[in-house]
């Protein structure tokens, strides 16, 4: 069964992903906050303690998951949209890591022109960011996927998120993006693809 390598592990879609999988095949997670380090080793994740800008602590990741691994990435931030996630693929076509699963945001790439000019003005900086490490890993020797949440929020998973490939707005539970990479990479069938994920039985504001 493969590795699961995972970049966000310590919380959001991360954490979820961990709490589902931990149990049923091994996990590796680079982790820079010390306590949810000891969080996800009591789950019984294999955790090196480093950053994901740090060149040296990724490669320590990706050897020690090995190039059996998938990786997946729900990395967010200033740097991490764009710079660790490239750092990520470069290391990982580096070390022979074949499978990557990115997940960025409704409104990347193609689908940038959805996006209102309220969530332009308030994303935009990121939703950019994270266009670019989409387009690093389409154009990377891996085989990706890519998963565009729509609004994120906590919660109990619904069960009723579905994955679109056109247009879409709304929202979706973190635990049910979670659900939604779990089958992706049990299935095999997203390689190659690019998905929205919403749910529609969400009220919320259009993104």
């Amino acid at each position: 069964m493969n590795t699961f390598l995972i970049f966000g592990a310590g919380s959001g879609v991360g954490a979820e992903l961990v709490a589902l999988t931990a149990q049923e095949r091994p996990v590796v997670a680079l982790i820079r906050n010390a306590e949810q380090a000891q969080t996800l080793r009591a789950r019984g994740v294999t955790v090196i303690e480093g950053d994901a800008l740090n060149p040296a602590d990724v490669l320590q990741a990706c050897k020690m998951a090995g190039s059996e691994a998938q990786i997946v990435s729900t990395l967010g931030g200033k740097l991490a949209d764009y710079t660790a996630n490239r750092l990520i693929i470069d290391t990982a076509e580096q070390t022979g890591i074949r499978q990557m699963l990115l997940v960025t945001s409704i409104g990347c790439g193609d689908s940038w022109p959805t996006l209102s000019a309220r969530a332009k003005q308030a994303f935009g900086q990121a939703v950019r960011e994270k266009s670019l490490a989409e387009s690093w890993l389409q154009t990377s020797t891996l085989d990706g996927c890519i998963l565009r949440p729509g609004g994120l929020m906590n919660g109990e998973a619904t069960g009723k998120a579905h994955l679109i490939q056109t247009e879409a707005h709304g929202r979706v539970r973190r635990s049910d993006v979670a659900l939604h990479i779990q089958q992706l990479l049990a299935s095999g069938e997203g390689w190659g693809e690019i998905f929205a994920l919403c749910d529609s039985t969400l009220e919320g504001e259009r993104f």
